[in-house]
């Protein structure tokens, strides 16, 4: 059950960012803020949540296969398929910042 409301206030974090995003008013390309994170730690922290997510289900599952009590199958698979979702998530992402680069050193000087 914690996993369901885990979900739904991961679910409701990211419709107020999208919000968020929604809201701030468009600008051409800008200096970044003072004090905002650069591009390249936002996805060293995506990167590194990505890799939690796995470790927490490889923890799930080993307590589960050792029988560990408390441990209850459909939070192993529920924790299973975060970890899948979010490494292909990742996987597109990166397959994206792939393709924008070769766009980009493609363009005439």
């Amino acid at each position: 059950m914690s996993q369901g409301v885990e979900f739904n206030r991961l679910m409701l974090e990211m419709r107020s960012m999208q919000m968020d995003a929604m809201a701030r008013p468009k600008a051409a390309v800008s200096a970044p803020e003072p004090g905002a994170p650069s591009f390249s730690e936002m996805l060293g922290q995506a990167v590194n949540k990505v890799s939690e997510t796995q470790q927490v289900a490889g923890q799930l599952a080993n307590a589960f296969e050792i029988g560990q009590s408390g441990v209850d199958l459909t939070d192993v698979m529920i924790a299973s398929q975060k970890a899948s979702v979010s490494f292909q998530a990742m996987t597109q992402v990166r397959n994206k910042l792939v393709q924008a680069y070769q766009d980009i050193m493609q363009m005439p000087v």
